[in-house]
């Protein structure tokens, strides 16, 4: 994928590690991107001295890290952070009209450990309302008419226009994966649990994955060995090709004939240079995970909100209230059983795979590619059902279709994201 403005984070480490550019420079190079481009496509939520106070943020770094041999790997790069996560020295609204003062709390886990590891905080991106289905103003920038996809539409947005190399967003149905799709970038989901969602704003206990977006596969990489828990350095790397399953079935149909027929070339493709790609059978219940999925998402919506909703309703945007009113009429038999649910299709995941030989799941990141206006936000069902499984996935842009990007879904087994990244890499490495 050719991105508007290349802001690849692994070559930006190497070119700072080899003293070609400084934080100082990058830190203007992106401010002049987002003064140029970003009221127009509405990535960063505004910020008055921004480029100020990057600059002084990087002075009080050099005093934390004096030794340049001992500075962390991403040392002065900045990076954008949705605006669910809490960070110190930022309001968080969640995309909402709800007071800030009562989200305020400790710092993101994530957010500290980037820090530490030398990001500087570029500024909040826009999100949709609590992560949930109302838009921001966020544009596609392959063309501002699209929408960029969502909830984290703002980080996603970010990262095609080069407006900095990492960005920060999270997933309970397919809030990293569809908008990777439709901006065209590298999303990464991790396995549930994988990665911290202390000082998130909630959205589904039992199914929000915090993950992130990048122009390149190997900073994916390097992020999410920071960012991983117990993140384990395969000793060999892998030297064969990985087997692929496509998912076929009630749940690829979902996906418009237009992704299918682009879908079908890929697979093609991939056929002709020596992958071997197995049609497999799953998810002939799909509308049960589907309602499965968006019960427990309710159920839990409704209570991160049971207390908010009772003094502020009248700021909540229609949707969220809409989502409130069906969670509160979820059973607790029902939550315990949908919650009950992802363990156990998780596992048939894990043993068809073992059945069969195959290393990884492929499937369209998206039913369409982007859609015109920024009304909606998409449909997350093809990402939905690996969510709710808790598995880790990597989004890939292969593409195009009629102009807008298009996006493959690499899916792995539970807590085996570094295989993933290994299986990718060399499907990515063979098709460039």
């Amino acid at each position: 994928m050719k991105y508007l403005s290349e802001c690849s984070l692994s070559k930006i480490i190497d070119e700072m590690q080899k003293g070609d550019i400084s934080s100082e420079n990058l830190i203007d190079s992106l401010c002049d991107k987002l003064d140029k481009w970003n009221d127009k496509i509405k990535a960063f939520l505004p910020e008055k001295n921004r480029r100020k106070r990057l600059h002084q943020d990087l002075k009080e770094l050099y005093l934390k890290f004096p030794n340049p041999q001992e500075r962390p790997i991403l040392f002065g790069i900045p990076i954008g952070v949705k605006d669910i996560f809490l960070v110190d020295g930022f309001e968080t609204k969640g995309g909402s009209n709800l007071p800030p003062k009562i989200f305020k709390g400790k710092e993101s886990e994530v957010v500290s450990i980037l820090k530490e590891n030398g990001c500087l905080i570029l500024g909040k991106t826009v999100t949709t309302e609590f992560a949930y289905f109302h838009p921001g103003a966020t544009c596609n920038p392959h063309n501002f008419e699209f929408t960029p996809g969502g909830s984290s539409s703002g980080s996603a947005a970010a990262i095609t226009a080069g407006f900095c190399p990492l960005t920060l967003g999270t997933q309970t149905i397919g809030s990293i994966s569809r908008p990777a799709s439709f901006c065209g970038n590298i999303g990464f989901k991790p396995s549930f649990d994988r990665i911290s969602v202390n000082g998130v704003i909630p959205f589904s206990k039992s199914a929000d994955h915090v993950g992130f977006f990048t122009q390149d596969l190997k900073g994916s990489k390097i992020i999410a060995s920071i960012l991983c828990k117990k993140w384990n350095f395969p000793k060999v790397k892998v030297a064969r090709k990985p087997v692929l399953g496509i998912p076929t079935g009630k749940y690829l149909e979902q996906a418009s004939q237009k992704v299918i027929a682009k879908f079908e070339e890929v697979i093609s493709d991939l056929k002709q240079k020596g992958f071997i790609i197995k049609d497999i059978p799953v998810f002939d219940n799909i509308e049960e995970i589907n309602n499965q999925h968006r019960l427990m998402n309710a159920a839990e919506f409704a209570e991160v909100h049971k207390n908010w909703v009772l003094e502020y309703k009248n700021k909540y945007h229609q949707a969220s209230l809409e989502l409130i009113d069906k969670g509160k009429s979820v059973s607790m038999k029902t939550l315990l059983s949908a919650i009950g649910g992802r363990r156990k299709i998780c596992a048939e995941l894990e043993k068809l795979q073992i059945e069969n030989d195959i290393d990884l799941w492929i499937s369209p990141s998206a039913p369409t590619t982007a859609l015109r206006g920024l009304n909606s936000t998409g449909n997350p069902i093809m990402n939905l059902p690996w969510t709710y499984a808790g598995v880790p996935t990597l989004s890939i842009p292969f593409g195009k279709i009629e102009s807008l990007p298009f996006g493959i879904q690499f899916s792995g087994k539970f807590n085996k994201d570094e295989k993933l990244f290994e299986f990718v890499n060399k499907i990515v490495s063979m098709n460039c």
